[in-house]
């Protein structure tokens, strides 16, 4: 790795500070009594504090130097003035004038020890008296430049290089920062919500023999003690009823999802899903809790749904509607008992691309998100999908062609699906086998995608149960306002590139 100039010149410092008796990355636990958020609130002239941060800017001024450091929780500012700083290992006369002045870097992670006074122009500052080196940086940070006329500069907003060095695009972009303590936040909201119904948080299989639980191309591994092929799991959909059928009544996980498929801003391979199973219950009762639980976030956190011509819409206003009306409310079809050939000529009349390949299940899917989808803003449930669309869903009480399955779809983006679960095991058996039949004969014949394990479970009985996947990364992208889930991810997927 090639260093640039920059990086050559702070090496170089890095040496000198050793030379002058100073351990640029000590061992020793710094003692912290404050933070610069609490300082700003609870402003007290002369109080003495000890914080540690990040140095994000050092003017120097002759005899004395403003600056700024960053903790965890915001920005302050700090002065420094010559002959009033104690730096260990260092004698009074270099401190400045070599330490502070030659040596010192913005991103160098500094402890400070003073009092606080407030400027003439009325900021609150920390008057440094003792100064310690915690880590120097030894790559320079991207630095906002700008103008006479205001225009910025070296801004580091590029997408890409935001995504590969998250760890910088926390340092110097504050507000990316605050959607990741948002999504914590949204987190802990739902967990509350579940643990105070009684309902128990589980964890469940990454690695799995068998992918279950919904058709996607998965992640393949090998055990070499086992000598087995493994999977990262799709879904965890599957364990989790396994628990109802031992006797659990409500079970939940937060489950780390992996699917070796396309990405796009609304798709990364792994992602986060909430999956709830409340033993006898069905999907009109989900229906209920899932809009009262995301009621209880919206008004929590505020959220008013606002589309891209800033209108702002009723987030608390639930509607529901059927997958087949949705589509002949949008497109004029009424597709209800339309076979294959029928689909595909409606996707002509409707200039939606499709492919020969497609089963009737995957049209009438691409139908609706192409042209159903993004009409329902407010929170609406999409319900009653064809069986065949519903491989693990209980046929409906009222229809045998339909299953008792609903999406909730806000702002355009499916954010839950949730069904009356199957627990019938001959049916369910029969369901899974159909399932993978157009995909892979060879692959039926011998039942390599069929989870033998959990039809087994399913023939010991399991209650009437409602259960319901959230996607958690979308619900984040909601409530934070960001049109890409690489922006609800610390570290999103990337195509692997040479560091320079």
């Amino acid at each position: 790795m090639s260093l640039s100039e920059q990086q050559i010149i702070r090496r170089n410092k890095l040496n000198k500070i050793k030379t002058l008796g100073i351990n640029p990355y000590p061992s020793k636990e710094y003692l912290i009594n404050n933070t610069a958020e609490n300082i700003h609130k609870n402003f007290v002239d002369k109080k003495k504090v000890s914080i540690a941060g990040r140095l994000m800017s050092l003017r120097i001024l002759g005899k004395v130097s403003f600056g700024e450091i960053k903790d965890n929780t915001g920005r302050i500012q700090i002065y420094i003035k010559k002959n009033y700083l104690y730096i260990d290992n260092i004698r009074k006369e270099d401190i400045y004038n070599i330490f502070i002045k030659k040596l010192l870097d913005i991103g160098d992670i500094i402890g400070i020890k003073g009092f606080l006074f407030k400027t003439k122009m009325n900021e609150i500052t920390i008057y440094i008296r003792k100064l310690t080196l915690l880590s120097k940086s030894i790559r320079p940070l991207p630095q906002v430049k700008i103008s006479r006329d205001k225009k910025i500069y070296d801004k580091f907003s590029d997408v890409e290089q935001r995504y590969r060095m998250r760890y910088v695009d926390l340092i110097v972009n504050d507000k990316v920062k605050n959607i990741f303590f948002k999504r914590t936040k949204i987190i802990k909201k739902i967990r509350k919500f579940l643990d105070k119904k009684g309902y128990l948080e589980v964890d469940t299989p990454i690695l799995q023999p068998i992918p279950g639980g919904a058709i996607a191309r998965p992640f393949i591994t090998y055990h070499n003690t086992l000598g087995i092929p493994l999977y990262l799991r799709i879904a965890n959909e599957l364990y989790l009823k396994r628990l109802i059928v031992g006797g659990f009544n409500g079970v939940y996980e937060f489950s780390k999802n992996f699917r070796n498929e396309g990405m796009d801003r609304y798709h990364n391979p792994e992602f986060t899903v909430l999956e709830l199973y409340v033993a006898y219950k069905d999907y009109y009762w989900m229906m209920n809790f899932t809009e009262k639980l995301i009621t209880s976030i919206f008004i929590e956190f505020d959220y008013k749904i606002i589309n891209k011509n800033n209108k702002i819409y009723n987030s608390l206003q639930f509607s529901k509607i059927s997958i087949l009306d949705s589509i002949k409310k949008y497109t004029g079809f009424d597709i209800k008992n339309m076979n294959k050939i029928d689909l595909i000529k409606i996707c002509i009349a409707l200039k939606i691309n499709y492919e020969k390949k497609w089963n009737k299940c995957k049209i009438i899917e691409h139908i609706f998100d192409e042209k159903c989808k993004k009409n329902y803003v407010n929170p609406t449930f999409i319900t009653d999908y064809p069986l065949e669309m519903s491989p693990l869903t209980k046929k409906h009480r009222e229809n045998e062609h339909l299953s008792e399955r609903f999406e909730l779809i806000i702002n355009g983006q499916e954010i839950a699906n949730a069904y009356s679960e199957l627990n019938d095991p001959i049916d369910q058996l029969d369901r899974l086998k159909k399932q993978i039949e157009y995909k892979n004969k060879k692959e039926l014949e011998n039942n390599s995608l069929i989870d033998e394990d959990f039809v087994r479970s399913l023939e010991f009985g399991m209650p009437p149960t409602a259960g319901i996947g959230i996607g958690i990364d979308r619900l984040i992208m909601l409530l934070t306002g960001q049109r890409s889930i690489q922006e609800v991810l610390f570290f999103p997927q990337m195509r692997p590139k040479k560091i320079t």
